[in-house]
């Protein structure tokens, strides 16, 4: 949560000073590639591969074996990645050309481009390491310290990125370039401050770079077919952007906002539980325990529609309001707002499925059926691809938005039906008895909440104060409605929260 709402401040202070257009698009496009990098080796497919290995080190090996095969990866992919980012650098003009070849027609925008990619290019050497470390401290039962690491990237982007933007004006430098250098000490800085932790969890450095280790070889397996699957996500990223770049000037930026936006729930509820079921799913698969892996995937997609499903009900009805209590200061116009906010509705609707996609995703990393995954993604491509090309000219940036939902809902359907084959089934009695009481009162809870927006929200002042007043009521009125509800359906992983709950606050009634 910490990191997610950093991350919000993070892009404010970007709508601010930048607005959405040519500096913002410059940068978003040139993060891009990193970041599509980042989840191409680095969090996606390394993090989940690492957790399966390391985690069968952990049951099954011993502490020394299991510290020699954590050092041999970090070796490995220390040097692995330093390459990738060197030919990053030295082929970042063609990158930029072919992503974004809508920044040639204006002039400087694509070399403004160019400049941010070599920047930021480092960024997935520390990032991918990152990876590695958090995997090793959630195996070992620590979850705090690398989920927090995110919100020192956030930190590190802000303070130092918005105190260079301020200093580099003065000697010639464009502003947006002082955030690319932002972005870069934040990727240091979340490597840098899991460390400590490390050396408490146990793990000793042993300099080693075997590349016949078995446990390597083992990581090396899994991600293979875990990053042609990410690839195809990235290749619907890589389209949809350079669909974006071709569409009207801050195209980009509306829907990197609205996206960024979105990741907040996604953030918060489906990798949350990704991260935290992921060591659990390894272990019960590493002792063949189908039914105990079952259950735990159940009662985690579960969780994940309890709080996401009213999430995209909320986003969808409240989109514009809170565009505009976050965004609209300063250079970002009541325009933007409303392209924005559109494009929120948008992506809201396939909230439900994203974040499922984290949690459905690893079961097939633990059962060595990654080659699931990899199919779902490469249909995902084609169905992009078809809505796209078929309603962009009507409907401009918002088809792009709309894609990414739909092609996410089938994606989730299509791995929802084949891992209910391989597994030889999951209770679907308990999955779609909890899913029919969230929708209800989802629906229950939107219709309050769309009537309370359009007798009071609507005619709102436009004053901070009272659009903070107005949403805050709204937000917590219906979220404190929909608990109630899900508490008289008798929701079981309402029940798992509220009980958490009370023994962190009332330890001595446990």
């Amino acid at each position: 949560m910490c990191s997610r709402v950093l991350g919000l401040v993070r892009e404010q202070i970007f709508a601010g000073l930048f607005g959405a257009g040519y500096d913002y698009d410059s940068f978003v496009v040139a993060f891009r590639i990193p970041n599509l990098l980042r989840d191409l080796f680095g969090e996606g497919a390394l993090s989940a591969a690492f957790v399966a290995v390391f985690s069968d080190y952990h049951a099954n090996r011993s502490s020394k074996e299991m510290w020699q095969l954590a050092s041999n990866v970090l070796c490995f992919f220390s040097v692995a990645i330093s390459f990738i980012v060197l030919l990053g650098i030295f082929f970042a003009d063609d990158i930029v050309s072919i992503l974004a070849s809508g920044f040639t027609s204006i002039e400087g925008k694509a070399e403004l481009t160019k400049i941010m990619t070599v920047i930021m290019m480092p960024f997935l050497l520390f990032i991918s390491l990152s990876a590695v470390v958090m995997g090793i401290l959630n195996t070992r039962g620590h979850f705090f310290v690398p989920a927090i690491a995110s919100s020192f990237f956030n930190l590190g982007s802000i303070l130092g990125g918005t105190s260079l933007a301020l200093i580099l004006p003065r000697y010639g430098h464009p502003a947006i370039v002082g955030m690319a250098f932002g972005t870069l000490i934040g990727g240091v800085l979340q490597l840098g401050v899991q460390l400590p932790s490390l050396k408490k969890a146990g793990f000793s450095f042993i300099p080693s770079f075997r590349l016949n280790d078995p446990g390597l070889i083992r990581v090396l397996k899994l991600m293979i077919p875990a990053t042609i699957g990410l690839s195809a996500t990235q290749i619907n990223i890589f389209i949809n952007t350079k669909f974006a770049t071709l569409c009207i000037e801050g195209s980009v930026s509306w829907l990197n906002y609205a996206f960024r936006l979105v990741q907040l729930p996604i953030g918060l509820f489906g990798v949350a539980i990704s991260i935290a079921a992921l060591p659990i799913l390894a272990r019960h698969a590493s002792q063949n325990n189908m039914g105990a892996l079952k259950d735990t995937f159940v009662s985690s997609l579960t969780m994940v529609f309890c709080l996401t499903i009213p999430a995209s009900v909320g986003l969808v009805i409240l989109s514009e309001p809170i565009i505009r209590l976050i965004f609209e200061h300063g250079a970002f116009s009541s325009t933007d707002t409303s392209s924005t906010a559109v494009a929120l509705s948008l992506y809201a609707i396939g909230l439900f499925a994203y974040s499922a996609n984290k949690v459905i995703v690893p079961v097939y990393y633990a059962i060595n059926a990654t080659r699931y995954p990899v199919i779902a993604s490469f249909l995902a491509i084609a169905f992009n691809i078809a809505i796209i090309v078929n309603t962009i000219d009507a409907f401009g940036h918002k088809a792009i938005a709309l894609s990414t939902s739909v092609t996410m809902i089938l994606n989730f359907l299509f791995l929802a039906i084949v891992l209910y084959v391989k597994t030889g089934g999951y209770s679907l009695k308990y999955l779609g008895g909890g899913m029919l009481k969230i929708i209800f009162a989802s629906l229950v809870m939107g219709g309050v909440l769309w009537f309370v927006y359009e007798s009071f929200g609507r005619s709102a002042s436009d004053s901070l104060l009272s659009q903070c007043f107005f949403l805050a009521a709204a937000i917590s009125g219906s979220a404190l409605l929909y608990i109630i509800m899900l508490h008289f359906l008798n929701v079981p992983e309402l029940s798992t929260v509220t009980d958490k709950i009370k023994r962190k606050l009332f330890p001595s009634s446990n």
